[in-house]
């Protein structure tokens, strides 16, 4: 898939993110989410500081600070404010044509910067919907967001589940919506939560 197509893919995930993240209710930042061990705060805190910090971090070559790693972002009752902000200041980062050539230093290996790219976006859409789903909400994308989402869950897949990032795959039917099909092959149950159709 080409940049372009990646990057338009990725803002249309960060602003439904931030459409997401400005509807979740402070009240429910402490309830269970179907994610083993996490709460909303936790999901929350997760998707705040690898989506929006760390995907600008990572455009820029640099690693993340250990301030941010430990930070609480719900703390600020404005922290959703704050991520749709950060979102664009992390899309903006890739948008030059630069930022996607060569390899990203992970700190323990590296990644094409284009197949990082791709699975910050995957991480954007099944943590939205994560969390949409923990908070009464639905995850859009379009079409092509879910194709993506899903060749970046099938592609690794395996990875993700050497460190417990992604359960078994849920099966669902051949003729299921492609997001619905990326979710269960990440370990989701797309029943847990109404699926919206691709739009188109």
């Amino acid at each position: 898939m080409k940049y372009d197509e990646t990057h338009r893919y990725m803002s249309e995930c960060a602003a439904e993110a931030a459409r997401v993240a400005r509807g979740v209710p402070a009240a429910r930042l402490n309830e269970p989410t179907h994610c083993p061990d996490w709460d909303v705060r936790a999901l929350v805190n997760h998707w705040v500081l690898y989506t929006s910090h760390g995907l600008e971090h990572r455009a820029r070559r640099k690693q993340l600070p250990e301030e941010l790693v430990a930070r609480d972002f719900t703390a600020d009752p404005s922290w959703a404010d704050a991520y749709a902000a950060q979102l664009d200041r992390a899309v903006a980062a890739w948008a030059d044509p630069a930022v996607w050539e060569g390899e990203v230093d992970l700190g323990g290996g590296a990644l094409p910067a284009d197949e990082l790219a791709a699975m910050i976006v995957k991480e954007m859409a099944v943590h939205g919907w994560d969390v949409a789903v923990a908070t009464g909400r639905r995850f859009r994308v379009s079409e092509g967001a879910a194709r993506l989402v899903l060749e970046v869950v099938e592609r690794h897949g395996d990875l993700y589940r050497q460190y417990d990032g992604f359960a078994d795959p849920v099966p669902v039917p051949d003729d299921a919506p492609t997001f619905a099909r990326a979710l269960a092959a990440s370990g989701r149950d797309p029943r847990q939560g109404a699926v919206a159709e691709a739009d188109h």
